[in-house]
């Protein structure tokens, strides 16, 4: 591995020219898909294997056409005080909102009985031909204009639905958290120019990912979240992984190794942990497919794909570039002047002349391995303290009583709420297949009777068969919200019951809709956690046994990711769920976390804490290897490594928290997991757990069997084959052209 990949990094940077062109061709050729590519409609959420997603499958089959994709609003009028929506000056008509062409129908609310019993709101319902995300801006306007034209007449007016639905904004904190990460660089590197490099080669990597993305978004039916989540996390990715390249090359170039050379021995030993570092990720992203949920799989191969490219950018581009820079990017601790020296060239009073001062990372080390136990007690505590939250975490999904009140969406959602309950604005549709009934007609009685008995109704529609009269659908209104507990119990209840109907009249009894939906979705992703990490930490703890050739590292690693990301659903449940720090956050509406939010977490989280253990204990590794004692390698492997490491993660975290600020709820709340990950496990586990149990461990940290040890390939992340063949005096595998220079 690291051979190959030295060989790599010299071609490109002797070959600059032609690397460069083919990554600006790409970004070139993306660019022009995602402009010439159609608008991308609304993304289908299906939950394959669910009961709801059952029925909504039946209703497509016996109600062709009833479940059309188009979009909807929802039009809210609400009289002004002492007035109602009946009185002869606040009727409305629903002539103004039938213009336009993409248009379908328009129910009025006096003959569709959309008027509440005290008659005070009112709401019209407008159907489109096409999806929220096509609809024309003419028509959109139109709506808006509408609803203008109400207020003028002294009306109380909002629109809910999905016909205003807009792009996700993030808001100026993005570019916020894109300066931080560039102020850290500068301070890291000392260099604007070497601190350039990482930033550009990551908004390289998130053009051409995030342009193929909007490219394929309506082929494949990716939801704007998609890119907004890949560019997330291709920034940090990105960004991180160049850096680590980026100082490695100045740390060879320390060295005395010319530039190619040292190009390529940094893209041989940094770049082999950014190649396992980013398998990682993809392995934990493209695992989201396990869970069986389609968007939730088409958002992880999404970010899976920019963080294989952000790799390949790093790998190439990185050193390519460096060929460009020359000798504007100088070798480590080249400041103008000498290490361990005065400005005046006298050798410091608090240390041995000739000799550097001990860096923060080498005497944080040291303290640790004196008090493992201490260190490692007060860390576990620590995160413990920080996840008892997570065991008060409730999921759901988001609908429009999430939004901020700022919304208008908000603000139809709270006004129907107001006229027509609480559970008005999340309905259940039963749906009754007598197809192998005897009696359809008396078995869609027999379950409108039994629903109207049970404890949470406020209202049953009566039965609605299809044409062929073997099937039918019943409404049913909650009196509780959609996302409440006791609305979720009513679910269970009906199906409980519909186990008897089925027995008694041959008829099954379905429930669907957008709040079973999302009852199902957080049952099914409930399920499927436990199997996921299975599946992804076994991978990851497989490909970690190689890289490091122990046992007992790979597990310490798994473990300490565990402590982390609990620690990290802690704050969010914390922050999210609890109100904790809202404000500050932004957060207008507290509720249940986001059904996909924590394996999607869970996903990113793992990948990024392998990041950090590769980068880390690969450094620790190559000096156990090299001779020095298990305490004295972790104390190197922090001298070389935590300045880069907490860079590193800084960077990620500022990225990350950059997201807070979008409009998205979902990205607002994966933004802030993330970066409070980021946090718990870089400087908590990776920073002081891990040497302390490494340091606890000893030799022991190291072991592994002799039989496995020779059945594991040699992927030489050290580098050991271009040290040995410096010592030879030749070029890997004896090639003696490639490393002329």
């Amino acid at each position: 591995m690291a051979t190959f990949l030295y060989k790599l990094g010299r071609l490109a940077f002797r070959r600059r020219h032609f690397v460069a062109l083919i990554w600006v061709a790409l970004l070139t050729l993306a660019g022009v898909g995602a402009a010439s590519a159609p608008p991308a409609g609304n993304s289908s959420f299906s939950i394959p294997g669910t009961e709801a997603q059952k029925a909504f499958d039946l209703l497509e089959q016996r109600f062709p056409g009833a479940s059309a994709d188009g979009a909807t609003a929802r039009v809210v009028f609400k009289a002004p005080a002492g007035e109602k929506m009946t009185d002869a000056g606040n009727k409305t008509t629903v002539d103004e909102l039938a213009d336009g062409s993409e248009v379908a129908s328009v129910a009025d609310p006096y003959t569709g009985n959309a008027v509440s019993k005290d008659g005070t709101i009112a709401y019209a319902s407008v159907k489109y031909d096409v999806s929220g995300m096509e609809l024309e801006e003419s028509t959109k306007d139109a709506l808006e204009d509408a609803a203008q034209q109400a207020r003028d007449a002294g009306l109380t007016v909002e629109i809910g639905g999905d016909a205003l639905q807009a792009v996700p904004e993030t808001g100026a904190t993005e570019v916020i958290g894109i300066a931080v990460a560039a102020v850290v660089l500068v301070i890291t590197f000392g260099s604007l120019v070497a601190a350039g490099l990482p930033l550009l080669t990551a908004l390289i990597g998130v053009g051409i990912g995030v342009s193929s993305i909007t490219a394929l978004a309506s082929a494949l039916e990716l939801g704007s979240t998609t890119s907004i989540l890949a560019m997330m996390i291709g920034l940090a990715v990105g960004i991180d992984y160049a850096l680590f390249i980026v100082s490695r090359y100045r740390a060879e170039l320390a060295e005395g190794r010319e530039r190619e050379e040292a190009a390529g021995r940094a893209v041989g030993t940094a770049g082999s942990a950014v190649v396992f570092a980013g398998l990682t990720v993809v392995i934990a992203l493209v695992g989201l497919a396990v869970v069986n949920i389609p968007m939730l799989t088409k958002m992880g191969i999404a970010a899976a794909g920019t963080v294989a490219i952000a790799v390949l950018i790093a790998l190439t581009m990185i050193p390519a570039l460096l060929g460009y820079a020359g000798r504007r990017v100088k070798p480590a601790g080249a400041k103008g002047k000498r290490l361990g020296r005065s400005r005046k060239g006298e050798p410091k009073p608090d240390q041995p002349a000739g000799q550097p001062k001990a860096n923060l990372g080498t005497r944080w080390a040291s303290f640790v391995v004196r008090r493992p136990l201490a260190v490692l007690l007060l860390g576990v505590i620590g995160l413990g303290a920080a996840a008892v939250p997570a065991a008060s975490l409730e999921l759901g999904l988001p609908d429009d009583g999430s939004q901020p009140t700022s919304t208008t969406q908000r603000r139809a959602y709270d006004l129907l709420s107001e006229g027509f309950g609480p559970g008005f604005n999340g309905p259940l549709m039963v749906v009754v297949d007598a197809k192998g009934s005897d009696a359809p007609k008396d078995a869609f009685t027999d379950v409108e009777q039994r629903i109207k008995g049970l404890d949470g109704v406020v209202a049953v529609t009566p039965p609605a068969p299809n044409k062929g009269g073997d099937t039918a659908t019943i409404t049913v209104v909650p009196d509780s919200k959609p996302s409440s507990v006791q609305t979720e119990d009513l679910v269970h209840a009906i199906r409980d019951a519909g186990g008897d109907i089925e027995a008694k009249t041959g008829a099954e009894t379905l429930v669907t809709g957008s709040t079973a939906m999302n009852i199902d979705v957080s049952q099914k992703l409930n399920d499927a956690l436990v199997p996921y990490l299975v599946l992804v930490v076994g991978l990851a703890f497989l490909l970690l046994i190689v890289v490091f050739r122990s046992i007992l590292v790979p597990l310490k690693a798994a473990l300490g990711f565990l402590l982390s990301v609990m620690a990290a659903l802690g704050a969010v449940v914390a922050v999210f769920q609890w109100g904790w720090l809202s404000g500050l956050m932004g957060v207008e509406e507290t509720g249940p976390v986001m059904s996909m939010m924590p394996i999607f977490m869970v996903g990113v989280v793992f990948g990024l804490a392998m990041d950090y253990e590769v980068f880390l204990v690969t450094r620790m590794r190559e000096a156990y290897v090299h001779g020095e004692k298990p305490n004295q390698a972790v104390v190197t492997g922090f001298k070389h490594g935590a300045r880069v490491v907490t860079a590193a993660a800084v960077i990620m975290m500022a990225v990350f928290a950059g997201f807070i600020g979008s409009s998205e709820s979902m990205v607002k709340m994966i933004g802030f997991g993330l970066a409070i990950a980021v946090f718990f496990d870089a400087f908590v586990v990776r920073m002081a757990i891990v040497p302390a149990v490494l340091a606890l461990l000893g030799k022991k940290a190291w072991w592994l069997p002799k039989w496995l040890d020779r059945a594991l390939p040699n992927v030489d992340v050290e580098g050991e084959g271009l040290r040995t063949a410096a010592e030879r005096g030749t070029g890997p595998d004896e090639d003696r052209e490639l490393v002329r220079t």
